[in-house]
């Protein structure tokens, strides 16, 4: 289970996606992650999931690996397409006890479900391809202009990259614990929910530990190079925009507009 938790993984390679400028890539998630909540009809949805398809394509990381990142996050998905499909009023399709599922509440759901989905793998595939100080360098320079009325862009930033980067950490090292606690006859799979629940505490407290103790580790190796967030700082790798950036704005923004005639 741990395992197909992708969060935050980085994949070398030499795509077109990993050589847009991250604040590009950044804007374009964005841009489509808004178009995704202006659709309303199967046609709409259809050409996002076939840029989908196109994007991992393109990117070079395995469909294998980009699926198991939707995998986590399958029973929200699923819960959300239930809800949707037994609280939308509309035409009775059956009942379940109490409950009657709509044509209506079907349709809903499914494309509710669809737009998870494609929020979920838009932004698996942004930082699939982009290198995590590299993404921490676009934000920053992306919330900038807060500085003016005096928000830590910089700060924010490198906390917000930290985190996500620290997840497949924490997820491996969470791995570990279950494994060595099952080799030490623990289990985790019988009993009641609040048995199963109890039997976590041998690896949560071993867990927090560990995330305290790389947390401590990381803020001294950042003092020892001298890391003072964005005062007097540089960067190894200057961000600079090129055509490719150019022609991927202009073919999102031809898309975009296609999606949105769509909805008229």
């Amino acid at each position: 289970m741990l395992n197909n938790i992708m969060i935050g993984q980085y994949f070398p390679g030499n795509s077109v996606l990993h050589r847009l400028d991250a604040r590009v890539k950044l804007a374009l998630m964005a841009a489509l992650m808004v178009g995704v909540f202006f659709c309303d009809n199967g046609a709409s949805y259809g050409l996002f999931i076939l840029l989908a398809v196109i994007l991992t394509k393109v990117s070079g990381v395995s469909t294998r690996v980009v699926l198991r990142s939707l995998m986590p996050l399958r029973w929200i998905v699923l819960l959300t397409f239930l809800i949707h499909l037994f609280s939308a009023p509309g035409e009775k399709i059956f009942e379940f006890y109490m409950l009657s599922a709509t044509e209506e509440g079907f349709w809903r759901g499914l494309f509710i479900g669809f737009r998870l989905m494609l929020l979920i793998l838009f932004s698996s595939l942004l930082t699939f391809t982009t290198e995590p100080m590299v993404l921490t360098d676009a934000l920053q320079y992306l919330m900038s202009p807060l500085k003016k009325i005096g928000v830590p862009a910089a700060e924010i930033a490198m906390m917000m990259t930290v985190a996500l980067r620290f997840v497949p950490t924490l997820i491996n090292e969470a791995d570990k614990i279950i494994k060595a606690q099952k080799s030490r006859g623990a289990d985790f799979e019988e009993g009641s929910l609040l048995t199963r629940i109890k039997n976590l505490t041998p690896i949560l407290v071993p867990l927090f530990i560990s995330c305290f103790r790389r947390a401590d580790e990381l803020a001294l190796a950042m003092e020892a190079r001298c890391y003072t967030g964005e005062k007097e700082r540089t960067h190894l790798k200057e961000l600079k925009t090129t055509a490719i950036d150019a022609k991927a704005a202009a073919m999102a923004a031809a898309f975009l507009g296609v999606v949105f005639w769509m909805q008229q």
